[in-house]
């Protein structure tokens, strides 16, 4: 059987494929790990005010979705995702081994099979790698990020809503989102006891 083409999706690809797939499978990839480790400069923030996205970076591993694309529609799939995720060459195509999970038709029986899948590796030589940043330079960047696709909080959230969903509960991610929605909140009070003052 000709499976066409894999795709691995660890970000917004998890809720947002934006092509046709005749199957989708929870999966394992190893040797790199989700991290918001690049600066958006389009989807979710702008040069000026870069917000964050997410990369696969090197080490560790990666639970997310595989998507099965039919042969016929292997090329347009390519071209959409390489204008989707290659706008400015963040990241290194690259074909790794995944480890699909269980059939679920056949109620999770059998053996995981692996398959080669398309994945965006993040490049850590290009300039919008930002791997060392520390939690507070995060939460800044996560505060105020906004693109052409949404801001950089409505995209933490997504993703790990979307992991809650998988069963995937990534603590340094939802450590993130914490401290993000703690500012949020500290934001709103004191904007509330100004206009008290004011008023």
């Amino acid at each position: 059987m000709n499976d066409g083409l894999w795709v691995f999706g660890y970000g917004s690809l998890i809720w947002r494929p934006g092509f046709e797939f005749v199957e989708r499978r929870p999966a394992l990839l190893r040797g790199v790990h989700r991290s918001l480790c690049l600066y958006s400069y389009v989807h979710r923030g702008t040069p000026e005010r870069p917000g964050l996205v997410a990369g696969l970076d090197h080490g560790g591993a990666c639970r997310g979705v595989a998507f099965r694309v039919a042969a016929e529609n292997r090329e347009p799939v390519l071209d959409y995702l390489r204008e989707r995720e290659q706008l400015n060459y963040c990241y290194l195509e690259q074909y790794r081994a995944i480890q699909l999970d269980s059939d679920p038709e056949n109620n999770g029986n059998g053996r995981r099979r692996t398959v080669s899948a398309l994945c965006f590796v993040v490049n850590r030589a290009h300039e919008q790698y930002c791997g060392g940043l520390g939690l507070k330079d995060k939460v800044a960047l996560v505060l105020d990020g906004h693109g052409v696709s949404g801001t950089a909080i409505d995209y933490l959230d997504s993703l790990i809503e979307c992991l809650k969903g998988l069963g995937i509960q990534d603590e340094g991610l939802m450590r993130l989102q914490s401290q993000v929605h703690d500012a949020i909140g500290k934001t709103i009070k004191s904007r509330d006891a100004d206009q008290l003052v004011t008023s």
